[in-house]
């Protein structure tokens, strides 16, 4: 009686998980909706409880901009972290932030991207990790199932297809080593939050 959009053809009890799993996505897109909204109030303490308050995790000192976008909330980001304007944190896959990071504007972190081999072309997803004393540049693109390594830099608009090891600089597309931190004995904190932002 009803087919999925390949075809197939359904059971009840198909067609039940189905209505299901749409409700619910119904629900978390709405919810998502508001966080956006949320993410445009100039103030970084209003916007911090609200997004506490749905289930993202940050720790003491850090910090989300104004315009940051969602699409899931599998998201958790350590203490004196600043994330900055207009950031795109994907979380439909967990997205793990270290203490003392520093993302810069417009920088999109995905966890979830179509498989091009599939005959299906279905979405596919992994977690991404970024760890302590990570700088990561404006407009850098960190795709699904990377890790980046601690005090490791990204540069300007790199698309990081694979993983970073501990205090690499990377540029490109694709991002590739070009150079290493000198310094290793990490330790600064990054200060306040602007209140506007």
């Amino acid at each position: 009686m009803f087919k999925d959009k390949m075809g197939k053809k359904l059971s009840t009890e198909e067609i039940i998980k189905k209505i299901i799993n749409r409700i619910k996505n119904i629900f978390l897109e709405f919810e998502i909706f508001l966080l956006h909204l949320v993410g445009l109030v100039p103030s970084h303490h209003f916007r911090r409880f609200f997004y506490r308050l749905a289930g993202i995790k940050i720790g003491k000192g850090s910090t989300i901009h104004t315009g940051a976008r969602f699409y899931d909330l599998k998201i958790k980001i350590g203490e004196d972290t600043i994330i900055g304007e207009n950031v795109v944190l994907d979380g439909r896959d967990n997205i793990d932030i270290g203490n003392h990071v520093d993302i810069a504007s417009e920088v999109m972190i995905y966890n979830s991207e179509h498989d091009i081999n599939s005959s299906d072309f279905k979405a596919i997803s992994a977690p991404v990790t970024v760890e302590d004393y990570v700088f990561i540049g404006p407009r850098a693109i960190i795709l699904p199932g990377v890790k980046i390594g601690k005090g490791a830099i990204v540069a300007a608009s790199a698309v990081v297809t694979k993983d970073v090891p501990p205090y690499a600089i990377v540029a490109g597309v694709p991002a590739k080593i070009i150079g290493e931190r000198k310094q290793k004995n990490l330790n600064y904190c990054l200060g306040r939050a602007r209140w506007f932002r």
